[in-house]
């Protein structure tokens, strides 16, 4: 029977590997280490100088060109730059597209008297407006007969004198052509020829004067003159040149513009706009009488709100008065 080997390490132990290289040959103990950095931190070992054993040899200059180079480069450099950006200039120049503008068209403007408007009769008992007034008054305005007629007019017509004791006394008036005959009553007091109201009142209207209207007038109109109508006159509606009325004078008139649409089609034609110049020159009241179309319309009525006018006259006076003009877009 062959007999059992014993571990020379003991039942139950791990063989121990026995190295070449102990750990007690790199171990210090703590307190050895800590003294040992404490003193090279507060007495630092000073060292020798470096000694240096190399010595620098001479080569040879293999780039001494460099200054001609980089002159030469820089030069050379600018030459094909200036090269590229005239051949662009000169290919932009050469493929650019020349386009000639036409001329922006313009528009001629010309005063006309229309036949749809109503036109001035000759007569001495219509010259076109009107006029109107009251005091709101509750009853209506008495019958009566109507002031002296005068273009300018200081005092306005009464029934009931509302001041007994005026500052400057004068003679009521209402602007109406001296001229004009009007068949007249033989009423005592003043009053609106075309009232029935017998007990005195100026009226219900506003502004002074008689009537139901407002402007210090006498009737329902509105302004200084007599009946339906305004601004002045009797006879309805407002003054219309001839008969005594000149025409008003553009004095400041810029030209419209042709529209977008017009332009593009190469549409022309004459649109013609029915106005009222007042007494100050300006235009009120612009509509169309004769549409062109095409925006010009509008192109028309925008420039014409812009206008203005030495006003009509009569009698050395301003009145207001209704006109037409003519606007011609054409091309040149």
């Amino acid at each position: 029977m062959g007999s059992a080997q014993i571990n020379p390490t003991g039942p139950g132990r791990e063989p121990e590997l026995h190295l070449l290289i102990t750990d007690q040959q790199f171990e210090e103990p703590l307190y050895r280490s800590l003294f040992r950095e404490i003193d090279e931190f507060f007495f630092p070992k000073k060292l020798p100088p470096l000694k240096l054993e190399s010595k620098p040899e001479p080569v040879k200059d293999i780039w001494g060109f460099y200054g001609d180079y980089k002159k030469n480069g820089a030069l050379g450099s600018t030459g094909v730059h200036v090269l590229i950006v005239a051949v662009i200039a000169v290919g932009t120049i050469i493929g650019k597209r020349v386009v000639t503008a036409a001329p922006m068209p313009k528009a001629t403007v010309t005063l006309v008297d229309p036949g749809d408007l109503p036109a001035l009769k000759p007569s001495k008992t219509q010259v076109g407006g009107g006029g109107g007034g009251g005091d709101r008054d509750v009853l209506q305005a008495s019958k009566g007969k109507l002031p002296k007629f005068s273009m300018q007019q200081i005092t306005p017509p009464v029934v009931v004198l509302r001041n007994e004791h005026p500052k400057l006394a004068v003679d009521p008036t209402i602007v109406i052509p001296p001229q004009v005959q009007l068949a007249s009553n033989n009423m005592p007091n003043l009053g609106d020829p075309m009232a029935h109201a017998v007990l005195p009142s100026n009226g219900t209207g506003s502004g002074s004067g008689i009537g139901s209207g407002s402007g210090g007038g006498v009737g329902s109109g509105i302004g200084p003159g007599f009946g339906p109508g305004e601004g002045g006159g009797t006879g309805g509606g407002v003054f219309h040149v001839g008969g005594g009325v000149s025409p008003p004078r553009p004095i400041y008139r810029p030209d419209p513009e042709f529209s977008e649409e017009a332009r593009k089609a190469k549409y022309q034609g004459v649109c013609t706009l029915g106005m009222i110049v007042g007494t100050d020159g300006r235009p009120t009241n612009i509509r169309v009488l004769g549409s062109l179309g095409m925006g010009l319309d509008e192109k028309a009525i925008e420039a014409v709100k812009n206008w203005k006018f030495e006003p009509a006259m009569k009698d050395g006076h301003p009145v207001r008065v209704e006109i037409a003009v003519e606007v011609d877009f054409h091309l040149y």
